[in-house]
């Protein structure tokens, strides 16, 4: 769920932050997660990668399509690797207060679909996407039902 999806539009979009887009329903995993639940997770989920966490929800990595296919080439079995193995460690993160222009110039820059959000002791809050930005913007333009000002 996103907080965009419960607003009535006219919102200044400049003034919008990481946690009105980002979705907070996300699939992530832990550590030693097999190759084979991830690759699941990302096929049916429709995305290309997964957050992996700690015990205490740090985000400690990600698992992209990349890196199970990397394995696969590398002659590894997706039931026998684990994420701890294959994971792009310390990955590209954002924290929730972060505005939309942060968010757009870390994702343009780094040439992301999506990123993961994060609090200030570095715990998984959410993940923000390219789209989500763009329904957030459109959202914004709206104008407010006519009761509510």
């Amino acid at each position: 769920m996103r907080q965009i999806d419960y607003m009535l539009g006219g919102e200044d979009f400049k003034d919008m932050i990481a946690a009105h887009f980002m979705q907070t329903d996300v699939y992530y995993y832990p550590i030693k997660a097999t190759g084979d639940k991830l690759a699941t997770a990302i096929t049916m989920g429709g995305f290309g990668s997964v957050p992996i966490v700690d015990q205490k929800k740090k985000l400690v990595g990600i698992v992209s399509e990349f890196d199970l296919l990397g394995a696969i080439m590398g002659g590894k079995e997706l039931e026998k690797v684990t994420a701890e193995e294959i994971m792009t460690k310390d990955p590209i993160s954002i924290v929730e207060y972060a505005t939309s222009g942060e968010v757009i110039a870390l994702l343009q820059e780094k040439r992301l679909l999506r990123v993961p959000v994060v609090d200030k002791q570095g715990t998984l809050v959410g993940v923000v996407s390219r789209k989500d930005i763009l329904q957030g913007y459109l959202k914004s333009r709206e104008n407010p039902p006519p009761w509510w000002s």
